[in-house]
């Protein structure tokens, strides 16, 4: 029975084997795991549940830009804490601690280039820089991608990813709603089209401003949409909320969306619709 025992004793075998961080990603709706190598290769959409898991300007600026190349634009438009805020840290130790997390100056970056040959303005909120709230930086970013827009006659995509206005800026912050609105109303009147795409989530002042103004609303599927939250809803009016409610399904099903398009599919779907409204057939 040698050959059962193991000739270095100090070998533990009750050590579980470590995997690498991040190699496998549960699926929150259904609790399976898959591979990160395939979800990446499938950007970011899980083929069994089609759950869209979030990205950020990153990934969407790969696969929307053609060959992901682009110029970004207003980089150089950096956050400041005029009102010197402090709840659990200071606002500017926060953003600075965003900032080497993220990699990410804000939470909106803006990029111009060539979507299936048309030429196109990108904007596109990224979630994971403080819940992708909309202060000053965010508003600045978006009126200067609407102006690019306007000024070079390019059609308009903005992508919409957060959790509301930035109240560590305060009114400050409240004021892009009507920065963005008034400019998008400008855009409208010089006849440039505007295609808003909403993601998960896609709430409060966002969706109470630019969000909802496009001359075409798209989601992405099963994306959470609205402005209150449904457990503050719940809680306000004190009823149950509709079984779906506030999901892209429930709004395109009541009128709030015009299309409901998958990741994989929004790149051909939005320049075939550009084209169609700007009469430029694909050669």
């Amino acid at each position: 029975m040698a050959w059962f025992k193991r000739k270095d004793s100090n070998i533990q075998t009750d050590k579980k084997k470590d995997m690498p961080e991040g190699v496998w990603v549960k699926v929150p709706t259904t609790g399976e795991t898959i591979h990160r190598r395939e979800l990446e290769d499938n950007l970011w959409v899980d083929p069994l549940s089609n759950y869209h898991f979030k990205i950020g300007s990153k990934q969407y600026f790969s696969f929307l830009f053609d060959d992901g190349e682009f110029d970004e634009i207003g980089d150089d438009i950096l956050p400041a804490d005029p009102l010197n805020f402090e709840d659990r840290k200071k606002y500017k130790d926060r953003l600075k601690a965003t900032q080497e997390k993220t990699g990410l100056s804000d939470a909106c970056r803006v990029g111009k280039g060539k979507m299936d040959k048309l030429d196109v303005v990108i904007a596109c909120m990224d979630f994971a820089f403080i819940g992708g709230s909309m202060g000053s930086v965010v508003g600045e970013r978006l009126a200067l991608a609407i102006d690019t827009a306007r000024e070079e006659k390019r059609p308009l995509l903005i992508i919409s990813q957060s959790g509301g206005a930035r109240m560590m800026e305060s009114v400050l912050s409240l004021m892009q709603m009507a920065k963005t609105s008034a400019k998008l109303a400008q855009l409208e009147k010089a006849g440039v089209p505007y295609v808003s795409i909403m993601t998960n989530p896609t709430t409060g002042g966002v969706t109470a401003s630019f969000a909802m103004l496009g001359d075409f609303n798209i989601a992405e599927p099963g994306a959470l949409i609205g402005f209150a939250g449904p457990r503050v809803i719940r809680q306000t009016i004190g009823q149950d909320l509709p079984e779906g409610f506030q999901t892209s399904e429930y709004l395109l099903e009541h009128g709030f969306l015009d299309f409901i398009v998958p990741r994989r599919k929004m790149k051909s779907k939005v320049s075939r619709l550009l084209r169609m409204v700007l009469k430029k057939p694909k050669k």
